[in-house]
């Protein structure tokens, strides 16, 4: 019997019974924490034969604490806290869920857009404290749309923005115009997108600030921001500054800066409230995205052992 350690908090917590599976193939599963802290997680990983890793870090020394370790599955698609050369060299293939969340977090970029034109949470908080003033709003469809990073999630925004009956733009280096002109967008570049959009929804990969003061300047004033992507795709002061000017008319987020320990970040000073909405990373977390993450990951894991290839791997990064 091999061991397989999981440290994604909602694996096998959807509809699907995961655990079970990987005990019908003759493995354990032994939970760890989330954070992957390595004092905690160093006597699991000694006993591990394969990791479905939740979001914390992967790297050289926690690859050292499993000399039995086959296999790491990445329980989601971003692989930005794993150290794939340090996988790489040690004999340890690294895999992911491409596509298992995007439509969940495609639903999730579309009900923030609609909570920051319509001012739903703040319109709920007022009602509490006995305010039934109302503000005006705008509507989807009669908005131009922005989508930065046009990957799965990007066109499942797009698809989901036609039934509105928005414009909608889109922008991507890695996609020729005419693959975006046929998946509901039309093909901008990167600065033109700014200038003209009425909301910009953010789904590119993390690793560069893609949404400063500079570009906040050439924006149309009242412009909405979304970002269900990663945090270091904005500069969250800069944004701050311009949500206080009217720049910005608002910004909904599924993640900040340092997130659960981002109680300091700019954004959520009270005198923004009314124009910020962030959730606690609720992009991914439907039962559908839980199951399809949890068995993506759990297969790859049962193929490694049983010795056979990975369905999803991932590269290293050149």
């Amino acid at each position: 019997m091999g061991v397989i350690l999981a440290t994604s908090r909602s694996f096998s917590d959807g509809d699907l019974d995961l655990v079970g599976r990987a005990h019908a193939a003759g493995h354990e599963v032994v939970r760890g924490p989330a954070h992957h802290g390595l004092t905690e997680l160093a006597p699991l990983l000694a006993a591990a034969d394969g990791w479905i890793a939740g979001t914390g870090p992967v790297t050289d020394e926690h690859l050292a604490a499993a000399p039995n370790l086959r296999v790491v599955a990445r329980y989601g698609v971003g692989t930005e806290a794993v150290d794939l050369d340090a996988a790489l060299r040690r004999g340890i293939p690294v895999t992911n869920t491409p596509g298992a969340n995007a439509d969940a977090v495609a639903d999730h970029a579309v009900g923030l857009m609609l909570a920051a034109l319509r001012f739903i949470p703040d319109g709920d908080r007022r009602v509490r404290a006995g305010d039934w003033t109302v503000r005006r709003g705008r509507e989807l469809g009669a908005a131009t749309v922005g989508i930065v990073g046009f990957g799965r999630i990007g066109q499942g925004v797009a698809r989901r923005l036609s039934g509105f009956g928005s414009r909608v733009l889109a922008t991507d280096p890695f996609l020729p115009a005419e693959v975006i002109a046929g998946r509901s967008a039309e093909p901008v570049g990167l600065d033109e997108l700014f200038r003209t959009a009425d909301l910009i929804s953010l789904h590119a990969p993390g690793g560069r600030t893609l949404v400063d003061a500079a570009r906040l300047d050439g924006i149309r004033a009242g412009t909405i921001l979304v970002n269900t992507a990663r945090p270091d795709l904005v500069d969250e002061s800069a944004l701050a500054a311009a949500l206080r000017d009217g720049r910005l008319g608002g910004y909904a987020a599924d993640t900040l800066d340092g997130d659960t320990a981002a109680s300091a970040s700019p954004l959520l000073a009270d005198d923004l409230a009314d124009r910020v909405t962030v959730t606690p990373h609720l992009g991914a977390q439907t039962t559908q995205a839980v199951d399809a993450m949890g068995s993506m990951s759990l297969d790859d894991v049962l193929a490694v052992l049983a010795g056979t290839a990975p369905q999803h791997p991932v590269s290293p990064r050149q």
